[in-house]
């Protein structure tokens, strides 16, 4: 049965909302831009093959963030991920430009760090979640989800030092 044009509408709009939000998620937690693009795609065609009503518009961020984290996870311990050799072993490969143009020293600084880290940084930073919101995301309890962003700030600060801090 194909779908009305009023509902074709909606998950676009979805789509369009919290591609940006997904995507950067999957590219935070997978760390390379091809692997983030895989789960974006699937945590939408999972939207699209089972279309949900959400209460609000929190729950409706924190189902495609749920999902997302899920598919990440799903993805590093599939088969598939287990054996295939990444491209970075293959040859040196520049990081991507940040969107403000100054350097990619954060950007690598920050993909260097601990996947769960990465994550926590992300959605604390990016996504600008509550401790608490990202404790019920992921499923990890508030004081270790602190101890993540606490380590992970002290990683960048000693990684950034050199190129931040000193004259």
């Amino acid at each position: 049965m194909p779908a009305n044009s009023s509902d074709e509408s909606a998950h676009r709009r979805l789509i369009e909302k919290y591609s940006t939000t997904v995507y950067r998620l999957g590219l935070s937690y997978l760390g390379n831009r091809e692997d983030a693009e895989d789960i974006m795609q699937e945590v939408f065609l999972r939207y699209l093959r089972k279309p949900r009503s959400f209460a609000s518009e929190e729950h409706e961020k924190a189902w495609f963030i749920r999902v997302a984290i899920n598919c990440c996870k799903s993805f590093i311990n599939s088969a598939w991920k287990r054996k295939i050799v990444p491209f970075e072993e293959l040859g040196n490969q520049p990081a991507p430009e940040e969107a403000d143009g100054s350097g990619t020293s954060v950007y690598e600084a920050v993909m260097a760090l601990p996947p769960k880290q990465r994550m926590c940084i992300h959605l604390y930073y990016y996504e600008e979640l509550s401790i608490s919101e990202i404790s019920k995301l992921t499923g990890i309890r508030e004081s270790t989800v602190k101890s993540h962003l606490f380590r992970a700030r002290a990683s960048l600060e000693q990684k950034l030092k050199g190129d931040y801090f000193s004259e």
